[in-house]
């Protein structure tokens, strides 16, 4: 079983779930014998890399996801991450300077809410990016700048250390830099059986869909399916057994290709945590079983059908692990 670090849940189906981040998982991966490889995430876009812990990829791909969401750009995820960067190195720390606690070290004293809410990680990113869509021009404003107008911190220069880094995470979870991000992960979990919710899905693949549904909104390009026989997947696909999730970004658009790899990258992010196997999008395949290698052309079945399903153009396929 793979060491599973305390990442905070997203709310799910009005279920408000948080967990804050444990410091001490981190610090003992990073201690042990040179031979042991942590499991690890990084970003690459114009020749620079940016590595991050499970942990951490999981939270800045939350923070990213947000914002992909309510519409703003990915200068607005720049921004976050480089905060949340300074602020607590991207861990959901329960508790800072005087009362400060969470990504963004937000004071429930100073108006954020409370603190289970501030140590929620979905609610803190949206508080966020409240504050900072009152900010006006913050699109065309120098990051720390920006940064500084939300958290008015007494190191206001501090943020600009975090910013090319941000950027890169920003360009690659937002889907604008496709197959940029990947994570390299270790053992398969245990087996968590076969049956079936109402949704004709196991709980693994039914805990994807909600979470989907829930971080990204209601898919406005055609939705769910959650495959079955009438599918027309080809033989041994893990839709016959309740296993994948199809998300569709129709029509096939560079806009919706920018989301579904918003959706496909964060899915890997958090492919840990949800027992993630298998990403496939736009002729693309990430595979537990080969994290190492990133992301990999995908070779699909020969086959007559329609060439945007075959190769996935038109849907993020997720499968968990049985």
């Amino acid at each position: 079983m793979r060491v599973r670090t305390g990442v905070a849940l997203v709310a799910l189906a009005g279920v408000g779930a948080v967990a804050a981040g444990v410091w001490g998982v981190t610090s003992l991966i990073g201690g042990v014998a040179p031979f042991f490889t942590p499991d690890e995430c990084t970003a690459t876009v114009s020749g620079r890399t940016v590595t991050l812990s499970v942990e951490q990829a999981e939270n800045a791909a939350l923070i990213t996801a947000v914002a992909v969401r309510r519409g703003m750009p990915a200068r607005a995820a720049t921004i976050a991450l480089a905060t949340a960067y300074q602020e607590s190195k991207l861990y959901n720390l329960e508790s800072g300077d005087r009362d400060s606690a969470g990504l963004f070290q937000q004071r429930p004293s100073q108006g954020w809410g409370t603190r289970a809410q501030v140590t929620n990680p979905y609610y803190a990113a949206n508080a966020f990016y409240d504050a900072l869509a009152k900010v006006d021009g913050y699109q065309t404003m120098q990051v720390t700048e920006a940064a500084q107008e939300v958290q008015r911190s007494g190191y206001p220069e501090a943020y600009a250390e975090h910013e090319a880094d941000a950027r890169v995470l920003a360009s690659a979870l937002t889907g604008n830099s496709p197959h940029a991000f990947s994570c390299r992960l270790g053992d398969a979990p245990d087996s968590a059986g076969r049956t079936l919710t109402d949704s004709g899905l196991t709980h693994r693949a039914d805990v994807v869909r909600r979470e989907v549904d829930e971080v990204f909104g209601d898919p406005p390009m055609g939705g769910f399916a959650p495959g079955g026989v009438s599918s027309g997947h080809m033989a041994g696909s893990a839709h016959y057994d309740g296993r994948a999730v199809d998300v569709f970004v129709r029509p096939v658009s560079p806009a919706n290709k920018i989301r579904g790899w918003a959706m496909a990258q964060y899915l890997v992010a958090m492919a840990d945590r949800l027992d993630i196997a298998t990403v496939i999008f736009d002729d693309r395949i990430w595979t537990a079983s080969r994290s190492g290698e990133g992301w990999r052309d995908y070779d699909p079945p020969e086959s007559s059908g329609d060439p945007a399903v075959l190769e996935h153009r038109d849907h993020v396929h997720v499968d968990v692990f049985s």
